[in-house]
Formats: C-alpha cells, structure tokens, sequence
C-alpha cells in the first residue's frame, strides 16, 4: 500500500469517526446551550424578581415616608390642640374664679345688707319690749291687780313672739347673785363688790338665738364703799325710811 493510499485511508477513517460521533457531539452542545439557556432564564427571572423586590422597596419607603409625614402632622395638630386646650383652661378658670370672686362679692354684700336689716329691727322689737316691760313695771307702781294682770298678759304675749324668731327677754329676781356677763349695773354701780346682788332689774336684758345680744340693767343691794357697809350695818332705821331706800340713798 501506497503512501498516498495510506493518508487518504486516515482521512476517511477519521471522517466516518466524525460522522458517527457528530450526533453525540450535537446533542452534547444542544444540551449545553439548553442549560446555558435555561441558566440565563433563571437567571433573568432572578433579576426580574429583584427589580420587582426593588419596586416593593421603594413604594415601603414611600408609603413609611408618607407615614411619616402623617404622624409629624398628627403631632404637630395634637400639639396644637394641647396648647388649645390648656389656654382654653386656664382661661375657664380665670373665668370661674372672677364669676366665683363676683358671687362672693355680692354675697357678702347681700350677707351685711341682711345684717342691717336684721341689727336694724332687732332694736325696733329691743325698744318695743322696753316699752311693754316700762308699762308692766308702771301697772305694778299703781298698785292695780286687774292692770297688773292685764299688762302681764300683755308683756307675755309679746314675748311669745319674740321667741320664734329667737329674741329672748330676761330679767334677773330680786336677791338674785350679780353676774358681770349677764347684768350690768345701773348709774354710779359700775364697779361693784363680789358677792353684790340684784335689787331691782331696771331693764330686761336680751339673747338672740343663744347669744347675748344685751346685759340686763339692775339696782344692786350691796353698796361698793365701806361707809355703805357700814350704814347698812345700823340695827333700826326710821319708819318712813326703809331699808331699801337706805341702799338706795347709799348707792346714790
């Protein structure tokens, strides 16, 4: 065999190789490039998932940013309606409290207006009763039982009124023990001794639901000297000159 056979006999033998394995070989670079393929598909899909993730991103942070512009507006307006409120309140208390200060204001005018009046006829009715007690003492000075008796129950009744509203009228008895908080001593008696005691009570004193509104005015029995003391120590006294009109004489 020639040389020139030899080659070409290489030459067809590696053709009919190629031949046979070109199927091989294509399905080979077919299924490469189907990977390759499929690796860019993914790989694009990838992609668009990351744009699509890139997308959601931004409209969070545009919606958190939007979110965010809303609660600084709703703070701002709370603050508003918080500074709103306060001054709102504090001009409702200066409001009350002048309305209050205002109402007291009339209050206690309305309060000393009723204390006027009421000082103002708790002396009318004082010098009524003043009255009907001088009449009383009057009808006992005549000596007339049935006036007596008339003018008693005309002084009681009077001071049956008196009583509902409060105005109670007393008169110390006689021989009754001198007392500074409820009597006062009459003309030149003005200091009298311990253990002085009531002659005769020349006005009625007063008490207004329970408190002492005016002493009683009385004569006393006891003289404040001691030249009085010593007159009242004499054993006898004239007829027409009694005891009393003695301590009388003493006091004056």
């Amino acid at each position: 065999m020639s040389r020139s056979q030899t080659v070409l006999f290489l030459l067809a033998g590696t053709l009919v190789s190629l031949l046979a394995i070109s199927p091989f070989l294509f399905g080979y670079l077919a299924a490469a490039k189907l990977v390759a393929t499929s690796g860019m598909v993914s790989t694009v899909e990838q992609i668009r998932h990351l744009e699509l993730l890139a997308v959601q991103i931004s409209a969070a942070t545009a919606q958190w940013q939007l979110v965010q512009e809303y609660s600084a507006s709703t703070v701002t307006a709370a603050r508003e309606i918080s500074d709103k409120m306060v001054t709102e309140a504090a001009a409702f208390t200066e409001f009350l409290q002048k309305t209050n200060d205002g109402e007291k204001s009339s209050l206690r005018l309305e309060v000393e207006k009723l204390r006027r009046v009421e000082a103002e006829w708790l002396q009318v009715i004082v010098r009524l009763l003043d009255h009907t007690y001088a009449l009383f003492k009057a009808a006992e000075r005549s000596g007339q039982p049935g006036l007596i008796e008339q003018m008693g129950h005309f002084q009681n009744s009077c001071r049956d009124v008196t009583r509902r509203i409060g105005l109670v009228p007393f008169a110390p008895a006689t021989d009754e023990p001198f007392d500074p908080d409820r009597h006062q001593p009459s003309g030149s008696e003005s200091d009298p001794v311990s253990g002085a005691r009531v002659l005769e009570a020349v006005a009625t004193g007063y008490t207004y639901q329970g408190r002492l509104l005016r002493p009683a005015l009385v004569t006393l029995e006891n003289p404040r000297s001691a030249e009085g003391m010593e007159r009242l120590a004499a054993p006898e006294v004239d007829g027409k000159q009694s005891k009393k009109a003695l301590i009388k004489e003493t006091l004056l």
